[in-house]
């Protein structure tokens, strides 16, 4: 049955349950006001939500219905008995369509005409045949009375109209199977998809989630306390106890869980009001509709999701002379896409408009004293943008009904924060704007990172986590100091750096910068930065308690929590503490931004971030850090084998497990470490045998391998390494992940510019690439692209994604054709775009060759094939 309907099932069963009870009190009390409007109200939802489903036979009994009630109400006619008898008739009439309508999913058939007749009389002031006023006021009817009143109708009066009526009760009756001919004049038993359901107060599941959550904190002490104990004897029963209390929580929180489509439902007649109001034609596209999370972040996002559209629809979308001056349709389009990624939920707003003004966005900063011109000079167009997050910023020209007061996106922002949550935005002009929001799936209990400082505990939110770094000691990674500001050299930036000892003011012996710390890296938006801390403990799952009311006005605590020793420790809002320290949207990071370098092995001599580890031997193996997500412990006991696969629950999901060498059956290991492969939403674990280091080293694959796994051996850090194939491995547990191998075949180092929008496919297709003997350039944009070609860089073929931020691949390939310098170039599509018609308006764009994403026979022959028929072409 399909969802809306057995919805619309249920709530109304519940409805008319409401109207016999509430129509019997009228009958008693007919000056009940209360109750008059409680009856109109569910019967004028009832007809609305019948007309919405097309359900024509029950929105006409409806109607007539709550014609009479709204005489009731009105006060031109008293309900009488009589007139009450004929409402509640028309009531079973209701139950008998729905009974039918559950059966087959569509109405019965049946003439209704004598009960409306009927109902119409009522209304008129006039007494239906067959049916009798008692002369007996309302208020002292007894309910005895009152059910064999409901039957006078089809049984008391012989007219014919009842017998239409009696005769439609039957034909359902007998549609249902039912042999009893007392089926005929009572009303069907209650619809039973209702049966199926039950309304719970939020009152009790908020409660029931607390208890859940103390819940959480005993099982944490338990096992903490199991620990220090060898051998227990509540070993067995503490670790059933803890599979329960976690499936409990799983259950709890699913009944917490709403679909966001749930805080989109008003926004199409937003959009709508405000099409009509601009004059302009704006089409609205939600995705990702049935992307549930918790209520208590449903409600927090509703308002800076409503502002967002608006801003879109206002500030965002052009009018339609604009758009087609502009060579764009005459329609706007806002789209809203929501879905889950390691444990959050991500939201994008994006719009296909004019997109932001950096320059006036800077003057109106400039203006403000919010930045001086030569600070404004420093940042990036992307760092400019994000002034409009600040209070009171608006570079709106006149105010409207709609915006420009300045009063909007900073409200937006400081609500996601509110939550524990970040907004990105991202914006082009002339192309539109799109923002993103990663908030968690709920506010009751969420992944933290341990920390310590200067011998006190803390708990980091994981949704600001991007990695760890060991600097100092034995690291070969050092904390330097720019301007008397700790910074670390991280691949391609300077990371600014904040010691949490000092910026709590903790007491503490102070540390040398040459002695071992260890840095958190930090996103809030589009900054990061790094907590330097003296120990990192483990990832755990935390009940969030409130701020106590003395420490509120501290904004850089998120709440605290009881870990599983019964210690209380603070929980640390990552956006406090950038806001703190001057970071938040003000592009405070970007300042110490070093010369933007290219992705790994995207130029000749350049270095590469490097994960060194050792699996199935004591070779020493290195993959680009870049690639990966986190490195994890993983118990073995922890491993689960389904449908042949090795799996483990991972951040409320199963991660399929790919072992990298002799597999977990090794003696003895109780843990294995774990490399995490994460993108667009999947994860994969890689498991190894050791982790060694983390070194800068330029990857130059000096022997190519045939070994399935392993692109070949190249001189890191010293020693002889494999670099392995990270695709082999995510193909091992997704056959749909990039299909991408190394070119075997080239014997000429030619230059290849890779343009993609993904990150992840980037660093790891450059070594690829690079193995197979060519040069590799990568960046992440069609723009960024085109600028290396406006600076007169030279390359022998272009390889590009089609679906990208700002210019697609089409535009791209018909930008690279108009300019005489690489319009020669063979320009090859990579995408899972593989369609007839894609194809064909890829080579009218200009694309040479079309391959699928990521077919590794063809990828290979493609390149070839384009390189040789350009040496031709050279030749001749």
């Amino acid at each position: 049955m399909d969802d809306l309907l057995a919805e619309f099932l249920t709530e109304t069963a519940e409805s008319l349950a409401e109207l016999d009870t509430a129509l019997i009190r009228l009958e008693r009390q007919p000056d009940d006001g209360a109750t008059l409007s409680q009856i109109f109200r569910l019967v004028h939802t009832i007809k609305g939500t019948c007309g919405f489903l097309g359900l024509t036979r029950l929105e006409r009994v409806a109607h007539a219905a709550e014609n009479v009630l709204g005489r009731f109400r009105d006060g031109a006619l008293a309900p009488t008995p009589a007139a009450i008898t004929v409402v509640l008739a028309a009531i079973d009439r209701i139950k008998v369509i729905l009974a039918g309508l559950e059966a087959t999913e569509s109405e019965p058939a049946g003439d209704d005409s004598a009960l409306i007749a009927d109902l119409n009389a009522v209304m008129e002031g006039r007494l239906p045949g067959g049916v009798e006023d008692s002369g007996q006021p309302a208020e002292t009817s007894p309910v005895s009375d009152i059910a064999p009143a409901r039957q006078e109708p089809s049984a008391a009066a012989p007219s014919e109209p009842a017998d239409e009526a009696g005769a439609a009760v039957a034909e359902v009756a007998a549609a249902a199977g039912s042999s009893s001919a007392s089926a005929e004049t009572t009303a069907p038993a209650e619809v039973s998809v209702a049966a199926q359901t039950i309304r719970v107060s939020v009152e009790v599941l908020e409660h029931l989630m607390t208890l859940v959550s103390e819940l959480v904190l005993a099982r944490n002490q338990l096992l903490q306390l199991a620990r220090t104990q060898e051998n227990s004897p509540f070993a067995v029963p503490l670790q059933r106890l803890s599979h329960i209390t976690s499936d409990l929580q799983e259950g709890v929180m699913k009944t917490r869980m709403q679909p966001i489509g749930n805080a989109w439902n008003k926004l199409p007649r937003l959009v709508r009001d405000l099409a009509r109001e601009t004059g302009k034609k704006i089409e609205l596209v939600m995705l990702g509709a049935d992307t549930e999370l918790d209520r208590q972040v449903l409600e927090f996002i509703k308002d800076p999701l409503t502002h967002m559209v608006r801003n879109s629809a206002d500030h965002g979308l052009e009018k339609p002379e604009e758009r087609r001056a502009a060579g764009k349709p005459e329609t706007g389009r806002i789209t809203l896409n929501a879905y889950h990624e390691g444990g959050h939920i991500i939201i994008e707003v994006s719009d296909d408009g004019r997109g932001l003004n950096t320059k006036r966005i800077a003057e109106k900063a400039i203006a403000l004293g919010l930045a001086t011109e030569a600070e404004i000079a420093g940042l990036s167009e992307q760092a400019i943008q994000q002034f409009i997050f600040r209070p009171g910023f608006s570079t709106a020209a006149q105010v409207t009904a709609v915006s420009g007061r300045g009063v909007g996106m900073d409200v937006v922002k400081t609500n996601i924060e509110k939550i524990g949550g970040t907004i990105d935005l991202r914006s082009r002009a002339g192309l539109g704007t799109t923002i993103t929001i990663k908030i968690p799936l709920t506010l009751a209990i969420v992944s933290a990172l341990i920390v310590e400082a200067a011998g006190e505990r803390f708990a980091i939110p994981q949704i600001s986590v991007v990695e760890l770094v060991r600097a100092g000691g034995t690291s070969e990674t050092r904390i330097e100091r720019i301007d008397r500001t700790p910074v670390l050299r991280l691949r391609d930036r300077l990371l600014p750096l904040v010691r949490l000892s000092t910026l709590l003011h903790l007491e503490g012996e102070p540390q040398s910068l040459d002695s071992e710390a260890f840095v958190v890296v930090t996103k809030v938006g589009t900054q990061s930065f790094g907590l330097i801390v003296d120990r990192v403990f483990d990832t755990e799952e935390i009940v969030v308690k409130p701020v106590a009311p003395i420490l509120r006005d501290i904004t850089l605590f998120s709440g605290n929590t009881i870990l599983g020793d019964g210690s209380v420790i603070m929980i640390l809002d990552p956006n406090g503490i950038a806001r703190a320290v001057g970071l938040a949207a003000s592009g405070g990071a970007e300042r110490a931004t070093m010369t933007d370098l290219q992705a790994a092995g995207s130029e000749e001599g350049s270095k590469t971030t490097l994960l060194l580890f050792r699996a199935g031997g004591t070779e020493q193996k290195a993959v680009p850090l870049g690639l990966v997500a986190r490195l994890e412990e993983i118990e073995t006991d922890r491993i689960e084998r389904a449908g042949g696969r090795m799996l483990v629950q991972y951040r409320g999901q199963l991660m399929p497990l790919v072992a990298l060498g002799d597999g977990l059956e090794t003696a003895g290991a109780e843990r294995r470490p774990v490399l995490v492969f994460s993108d667009r939403g999947r994860s994969v674990g890689l498991v190894v045998d050791e982790i060694l280091d983390v070194v800068e080293d330029r990857i130059d694959v000096q022997l190519v391998c045939d070994r399935p796994g392993i692109v070949g051996s190249a001189v890191i850090a010293g020693r002889a390494t494999e670099v392995i194939d990270t695709a082999h491995w995510l193909r091992c547990a997704f056959d749909d992940w990039f299909h991408l191998d190394a070119n075997r075949g080239s014997d000429r180092r030619a230059r290849l510019l890779v343009v993609d929008d993904s990150a992840f496919f980037r660093q790891m297709v450059a070594p690829v690439l690079t193995a197979a003997g060519y040069e590799v350039t990568a960046v992440d944009t069609a723009e960024a692209a085109l600028k290396l070609r406006d600076q007169g860089r030279v390359f022998d073929a272009i390889i590009s994604d089609i679906e990208m931020p700002g210019l697609d691949g089409f535009a791209f390939a018909r930008a690279i054709r108009s300019g005489p310098a690489w319009s020669d170039l063979p320009l090859i599509a990579l995408t899972g775009r593989v369609s007839e018609a894609d194809m064909a308006r890829g080579r009218e764009a200009g694309f040479t060759d079309y391959i699928a994403k990521f077919d590794r026979d063809a990828l290979v022959a493609g390149i070839g094939q384009a390189l040789a028929a350009r040496e031709v072409v050279e030749a001749n």
